[in-house]
């Protein structure tokens, strides 16, 4: 079942410790390279916007670097935070970026506004945006098939097949079901919420122009190593990093493991972390594809969207190259020059 399943990456072009934006940047734009040389079918960049520990503010932007360094694999978001923009900005973007590089883009949607108050301001938005995401999705999608009623036309998006995914869980996988959309669903920490939005989302999908059937893509970290120990200190840069964003409202640059273990955490600090270490799939090559192939089991999933974050590139590039064993996908490490 793993074999037949396709699997993807999600890179959040995380900064760490002592380093910059522009090295996690190009990081990123290296991490779509190996992606594309392991055989891995997409690589997608998400968006932030003034968190200190990411780099990825500008996901189309960032999309066009990774298109331009590869050659084969598909390239997109995961995904641009609609709300946080006009639909016809957004058709523009992925209509120039499918111009440059067709049949290679994919656009991945969510209904997420800004982080805190100062950036909802700054992007000139509220909370009550992404009550508006059926309207705005039905509004994107309007640009590049022709039927706005504006009498402008989206350039050159307006004719081009840019394939749409929504980002949901809950109500959002229910709109991308009367969509008639692909939808990308996680994370493996709360399986019975996925299944249910999944159930959900093929109870009422309708067919559309750009899917004819439902199509699942589960998201989750996923962390491969010779042994359960080291899978787990691959998580522990990132659980501290959220537990430091829960308890002080700022999400930190990546801190290597032994760093994070010597410190002294207090109560609520040391809660939120240990949670974050949990409920993700994390181990050896036997125990991580077994408990892959029980997940894509349970969901029906055609599709998994990986995503490691860790202070040691090393160790995660290791991480995706075990995994894509474990795949059995086509395009291994020696397979192209």
């Amino acid at each position: 079942m793993i074999a037949a399943t396709r699997f993807s990456v999600l890179d959040r072009s995380r900064i760490r410790e002592g380093g910059d934006a522009a090295g996690a940047l190009r990081d990123t734009v290296e991490a779509a390279r190996e992606s594309e040389r392991l055989g891995y079918h997409r690589f997608w960049v998400a968006e932030h916007h003034g968190v200190p520990g990411v780099a990825g503010s500008a996901p189309t932007v960032l999309t066009a670097a990774v298109a331009a360094a590869t050659r084969t694999i598909r390239a997109g978001t995961g995904g641009v935070m609609l709300p946080n923009h006009r639909p016809l900005v957004v058709a523009e973007q992925f209509g120039v970026l499918e111009a440059l590089f067709p049949g290679r883009i994919d656009m991945g949607l969510g209904r997420s506004v800004g982080f805190t108050d100062g950036v909802r301001r700054a992007l000139g938005r509220d909370r009550e945006n992404a009550d508006d995401f059926a309207a705005q999705l039905a509004e994107l999608l309007g640009w590049f098939d022709g039927t706005s009623a504006t009498g402008v036309h989206a350039r050159p998006a307006e004719g081009l097949r840019v394939p749409p995914f929504v980002l949901a869980m809950g109500e959002g996988a229910e709109i991308a079901a009367r969509a008639g959309l692909p939808l990308v669903i996680g994370d493996f920490r709360g399986r019975d919420r996925m299944r249910q939005g999944i159930d959900r989302y093929r109870e009422l999908f309708r067919p559309s122009p750009w899917a004819a059937e439902p199509y699942v893509m589960i998201s989750g970290t996923v962390a491969v190593a010779a042994t359960a120990e080291e899978a787990r200190r691959l998580l522990v840069p990132e659980a501290w990093a959220m537990a430091y964003a829960r308890t002080h409202g700022t999400f930190p640059p990546l801190a290597p493991a032994e760093a994070v273990e010597r410190r002294t955490m207090t109560a609520k600090e040391r809660g939120f972390y240990e949670a974050g270490l949990t409920g993700h799939i994390a181990g050896t090559e036997e125990s991580v594809a077994h408990e892959l192939e029980t997940v894509i089991k349970e969901t029906g999933a055609q599709e998994v969207l990986v995503t490691t974050s860790s202070y040691d590139r090393a160790a995660q590039r290791d991480s995706y190259r075990r995994l894509a064993r474990i795949a059995g996908l086509t395009q291994l490490a020696d397979s192209r020059p």
